[in-house]
């Protein structure tokens, strides 16, 4: 697909999510907002998987280690085929697969279970090693948020994939600047992340990461080293009233808030 069909499935994912939030009266919003440009690029043009073949061993892997914003995870596998699309109306209800974070072992497509920040990376880097010892020719993506980084797990990860020459792995920050509760600049600030993995060994990329014409090319670039994107996107993008606001991380819109997101997001720029 090329990029203008891949922001139309965004937009159409986007507006998913929001009802789903707003019929659930709960989730991750800001953060779902931020990464649903990446996911669909993933899922609809840079991943070799089959929704047929959920864990067909040479398929590429995906581990989304920010776990809480697993509602687009699944907006963007049931929009792939993974589940039934009308699922996504049972979030968070009792008896319900779909979860505030997701589990393998409930939902197809989903590679590992996520939730405690910081875990996500280093299973990556896990897989990314098996591959080689192996000789499999997938590739992993791993997307963390940028508060995330925070975590010193994600650190000794990013060593061991230097250490260990893994080029079969990705990893992509979602670098919003926000996270619960206040601005990254205003906890601890690990920014500018480029510079860092650099000094690590790793090739790094800075993207837009909310422009398609970006995002490919970088999802699809390949080098003899680790490779990081450094996604420079917008909390809550897309929405006028919650891009760049803190309290979007995990708020929900009210009927008025939603009428005026769904309309927002049905706009093509």
């Amino acid at each position: 697909m090329q990029p203008n069909d891949l922001e139309g499935i965004a937009r159409q994912i986007r507006r998913r999510d929001v009802q789903a939030v707003f019929e659930a009266g709960a989730g991750h919003i800001g953060g779902e907002m931020s990464a649903t440009d990446i996911l669909t690029a993933l899922y609809f043009r840079v991943l070799r998987i089959s929704p047929d073949e959920p864990k067909r061993p040479d398929r590429d892997r995906f581990v989304l280690s920010k776990g809480h914003v697993a509602l687009a995870l699944y907006v963007t596998l049931a929009k792939r085929g993974f589940i039934p699309e009308d699922e996504i109306s049972t979030f968070l209800k009792p008896h319900s697969r779909l979860n505030g974070h997701p589990n393998c072992n409930k939902v197809p497509g989903v590679e590992t279970n996520t939730g405690p920040l910081g875990h996500g990376l280093p299973v990556a880097v896990g897989m990314a090693k098996a591959a080689k010892l192996t000789g499999a020719g997938y590739h992993t993506y791993v997307m963390t948020g940028d508060g995330e980084m925070q975590e010193g797990s994600n650190w000794e990860a990013i060593s061991a994939a230097a250490q260990f020459g893994l080029n079969n792995l990705t990893l992509i920050i979602d670098h919003n600047r926000f996270q619960q509760g206040a601005s990254l600049a205003d906890t601890n600030n690990l920014a500018p992340f480029g510079p860092k993995l650099t000094a690590f060994g790793w090739d790094v990329t800075e993207i837009d990461g909310n422009n398609m014409a970006e995002i490919v090319p970088a999802l699809e670039r390949r080098g003899d080293r680790p490779h990081c994107i450094v996604a420079h996107t917008n909390k809550g993008h897309g929405i006028s009233f919650m891009q760049d606001r803190v309290d979007w991380h995990h708020k929900v819109p009210n009927e008025e808030q939603y009428k005026i997101a769904l309309a927002e997001l049905s706009e093509v720029n």
